[in-house]
């Protein structure tokens, strides 16, 4: 007995080594499960049931494949993206590049405040300029923890939050478990009409986000820091590859429990279409209980996926610029305009609709560079992308931002 103990220790050890390597795709896994999210799945599954499952799979996938190189441009050359880019752009580029990020930042922050000004209005009925502004204060909280306990504690608290934006938006599936034959169905990639082609496209647009791209490249670099070549970069990059399946795989399967819910006991609820109706469509179909844990979920959303983004503006700043802000500073620039919408009366769901339209043309600044340089040996060196990663990474950068178009414009 005590010699298969001892066999196993090894064993554990590797085991807590790896796990300790683990956290950073989980942060910006925030952005594939935010407010934006909430609001597409759940309009996609209470319109056409499951036709769109394999959307939210394949948007997914090629979310993994994105937030992969991300990372590994971090960790290869201790450069996130915006510093990678810095010394390869004139300034007038650079000033050019920080202001559509900066407003893709403010148009992200929009979104997410939104989602915690609606779920706060749910819980307790306050005013959704007091629920925007309690959401910002909130999510400077949990900067804050990052700002002076470091990035693991930071780490932990958003993958707390995380777990509570899975129990909230699955929790209904318990209640009315989804049609197995017809989930399988949903895989086979189809459209009804041209709304459910405008509905993809918004799924997609809503899972890779620029501020996710950016950050991680940071996270990676921050947490683990550059290594040179040889065993241990290739044993840091294995860890990061699992460190990002399962981060991607917990963020598509909460994606995928809002559509299941939706289109197993929302289908034909016009009401859906908003936030607040779905949760309240939730409550009849259900229960309260259900609908509960839908708004806190909702609400953990909001608060994580504000601060992660709000990071990433500081990233985008500091790395392009080369100026940091005071996190204060930071959180008051990307807050005000959210408030001030709040404020203006705007339909909330109209506001967010328009927030992932502006979010559609950051996407094309984020995913081109981040293929064009992981795939240069020049800057990778022997960790360049391969020539099949590079076609893969190529025909996702071409098919979000043709989707995101179509978004746009449709």
């Amino acid at each position: 007995m005590t010699q298969a103990v001892q066999a196993l220790r090894p064993a554990a050890a590797r085991l807590r080594a790896g796990a300790a390597l683990l956290g950073p795709a989980f942060v910006a896994a925030v952005a594939y499960v935010d407010p934006g999210n909430v609001a597409t799945n759940t309009a996609a599954g209470a319109r056409y049931g499951y036709l769109l499952v394999w959307v939210i799979v394949g948007a997914n996938a090629m979310a993994g494949l994105v937030q992969y190189l991300s990372a590994k441009l971090g960790l290869v050359t201790g450069l996130s993206l915006p510093e990678a880019l810095r010394d390869r752009m004139p300034r007038v580029g650079r000033l050019a590049y920080w202001l559509q990020a900066e407003v893709v930042a403010m148009a992200t922050d929009l979104a997410e405040v939104l989602g915690g000004a609606i779920a706060l209005h749910i819980l307790f009925h306050l005013p959704l300029v007091l629920g925007g502004a309690i959401t910002g204060v909130a999510s400077t909280a949990l900067l804050l923890v990052q700002n002076r306990s470091g990035q693991r504690p930071f780490e932990r608290a958003v993958t707390i939050m995380l777990v509570v934006v899975a129990i909230g938006f699955a929790a209904g599936l318990f209640v009315s478990a989804p049609d197995p034959a017809a989930t399988a169905a949903g895989l086979v990639p189809r459209f009804a009409d041209g709304d459910s082609v405008l509905l993809a496209a918004g799924i997609l647009g809503a899972t890779v986000m620029p501020h996710a791209v950016y950050v991680h490249s940071a996270l990676a670099r921050d947490r683990h820091g550059r290594l040179g070549s040889g065993a241990a970069r290739d044993r840091l990059l294995a860890a990061t590859r699992v460190d990002v399946g399962m981060a991607m795989l917990f963020a598509g399967a909460v994606n995928l429990a809002m559509l299941l819910v939706a289109a197993t006991a929302l289908r034909g609820t016009s009401s859906a279409d908003t936030l607040e109706g779905a949760h309240a469509a939730i409550g009849d179909h259900l229960g309260q209980g259900v609908a509960l844990l839908f708004a806190v979920a909702l609400l953990a959303s909001g608060l994580a996926s504000t601060a992660v983004g709000c990071y990433s503006g500081a990233v985008v700043l500091d790395g392009l610029l080369r100026i940091r802000v005071p996190l204060l500073v930071r959180r008051v620039v990307t807050l005000v305009p959210a408030i001030g919408v709040l404020a203006a009366g705007v339909d909330p769901t109209r506001a967010l609709v328009l927030s992932q339209v502006v979010l559609s043309f950051g996407i094309p600044f984020a995913l081109v560079p981040l293929v064009w340089l992981t795939a240069r040996r020049r800057v990778m060196g022997a960790a360049v992308n391969g020539t099949l990663t590079t076609v893969f990474a190529g025909v996702v950068a071409a098919a979000v931002v043709a989707l995101n178009l179509v978004l746009v414009f449709a």
